[in-house]
């Protein structure tokens, strides 16, 4: 899954193709074309409700600094979206903390950098590798997150 808004779209572009060159089904529900324009809120609800749908298990959203479309995106019930401009965090965002949606910036990260990001994330698993007491702390955090989402805190 894939999404940019105009400031990202070429950054989106070059991490979609490694992505499918690396077997994993892509889907772009956002702007198709370099002379569209679609607003970073856009891009983040068109996403959200396409991850909301369960159709998809994780998203990739793109702006010029990432900022933007994650906050956007953030806002939607079950979508955890981080801001990423590292290979080490890209690696992590599932991992530790669950997250479904990993937002970056086309002014900020190379396309190089960009596709080894999304494969790292989109590769890793929630708690995969950790002991079995840190694994429970990971649910913990991420129940509680969820407690937050609810209004229940």
């Amino acid at each position: 899954m894939n999404l940019a808004d105009a400031s990202g779209f070429r950054l989106k572009e070059s991490v979609k193709q490694v992505l499918a060159d690396a077997g994993h089904t892509v889907t772009d529900v956002g702007q198709r074309r370099e002379e569209e324009t679609v607003r970073y809120y856009e891009a983040g609800e068109l996403l959200a409700r396409a991850m909301q749908s369960g159709a998809y298990e994780r998203g990739l959203i793109f702006c010029g600094s990432g900022a933007g479309v994650c906050l956007a995106v953030g806002k939607f019930k079950g979508v955890y979206a981080v801001a990423c401009e590292s290979e080490y965090t890209a690696a992590e965002l599932c991992r530790i903390t669950n997250a479904n949606v990993m937002a970056m910036g086309e002014k900020v990260v190379t396309p190089a950098v960009a596709q080894r990001m999304a494969l790292a994330f989109v590769n890793s698993r929630w708690c995969d590798g950790m002991s079995p007491e840190k694994a429970a702390v990971a649910r913990e955090g991420f129940a509680r997150v969820r407690q937050i989402e609810r209004g229940e805190v």
